[in-house]
């Protein structure tokens, strides 16, 4: 079983930063491809980023492209990071970290987090 924690979320201007930190259980972390993705009030879930096991390969929903990175840490800290540079109130949601160990990219990972606000001020 894999069990993810996410943090860093909160209360910021448009323009501002933030880095989401997702923490997982287990030893087996590095066979995960790791996911965020996001849902505002109202609306669905969206896919944001995907980072592969070794962190070599990612992808972002257009929306993000340029502003967001994601990142992954397999040595230490078992963690995934999304970095999220200037942000805009329609970045506003509560972000979900999700992993999965299987290669083909999916809408819906097996593992989840609880989610963490962003809240982006105009």
């Amino acid at each position: 079983q894999v069990q993810l924690v996410e943090s860093g979320g909160g209360l910021v201007q448009a323009g501002d930063s933030l880095r989401l930190s997702c923490v997982a259980s287990g030893r087996t972390f590095s066979s995960l491809n790791g996911y965020w993705f996001r849902q505002a009030p109202g609306n669905e879930r969206e896919f944001v980023a995907r980072v592969s096991r070794s962190g070599g390969v990612t992808s972002y929903a257009d929306s993000v492209k340029g502003r967001f990175t994601i990142s992954r840490d397999n040595a230490k800290q078992n963690t995934i990071y999304l970095q999220l540079n200037s942000l805009k109130p329609e970045d506003t949601a509560v972000y979900y970290c999700a992993a999965t160990r299987t290669s083909v990219v999916t809408s819906d990972p097996n593992y989840w987090g609880q989610g963490t606000q962003v809240t982006v001020s105009s």
